[in-house]
């Protein structure tokens, strides 16, 4: 019925009838009509889409020049490429992106277990100084190094932020969040890619289309 124009789903899983739905009286046999006539449409279309694939297979089966069209590396595993150094800046520019100031990346000789610092600000009154360690990994970060970094934040920041393209093992998450001790975010792979995509940095959205079937169905009835 959405299909025919009858009913709009605007919202998801709220369904109401459309100015055309409230004119409609629909028979029982109206209404079988209305259902094969969509099935119709569906199959034509699955096979064209299958037509459509099996001569883009033949295709590809006439050259090695297509191989260049394949699959694109995930935005994690391009992170995972760059150098320890590239991956401290880019983290640097992820958060200036999402609202930190006065961020710099601390000098590689010097920065105690810091890679990098910034500032919070949380509203025209209040502002915060956080620290920042980048782990450009394919692993786990562990318990330990979580410790390590909150010893090193001590005395000179109110919060702390550990970036990595693995992950973070349980004791990890427990000591990052324990009672008493100044708090440390955890951004993993998985996280950190769904920041780059919000301000689409490094990223570009793609559009995906989809057949509007009412705009055909005019064309389909000549």
């Amino acid at each position: 019925m959405v299909w025919e124009g009858l009913l709009d789903n605007g919202k998801k899983g709220v369904w109401t009838l459309s100015s055309k739905g409230q004119d409609t009286h629909l028979t029982l046999e109206d209404s079988r009509k209305l259902f094969l006539k969509w099935v119709e449409i569906h199959q034509k279309a699955r096979k064209d889409k299958n037509s459509k694939k099996n001569i883009e297979n033949l295709q590809d089966e006439q050259g090695p020049e297509e191989v260049e069209h394949e699959i694109a590396p995930s935005l994690l595993e391009v992170l995972q490429t760059v150098s320890p150094i590239g991956f401290e800046h880019i983290c640097k520019r992820l958060l200036r992106e999402h609202g930190f100031e006065n961020v710099f990346v601390t000098q590689a000789s010097r920065d105690g277990g810091i890679d990098g610092y910034g500032t919070l600000e949380l509203n025209p009154f209040v502002s915060m100084k956080v620290l920042f360690q980048c782990k450009r990994y394919q692993g786990t970060v562990s318990r330990s190094q979580v410790g390590d970094f909150r010893n090193a934040m001590i005395g000179r920041a109110d919060k702390g932020i550990i970036l990595t393209t693995g992950t973070f093992s349980e004791d990890a998450k427990r000591e990052a969040s324990r009672e008493g001790a100044a708090p440390i975010e955890l951004i993993d792979g998985k996280k950190l890619v769904e920041l780059f995509e919000k301000v689409e940095l490094g990223v570009k959205p793609k559009i995906v289309y989809e057949v509007d079937y009412n705009f055909f169905e005019k064309f389909i009835k000549k």
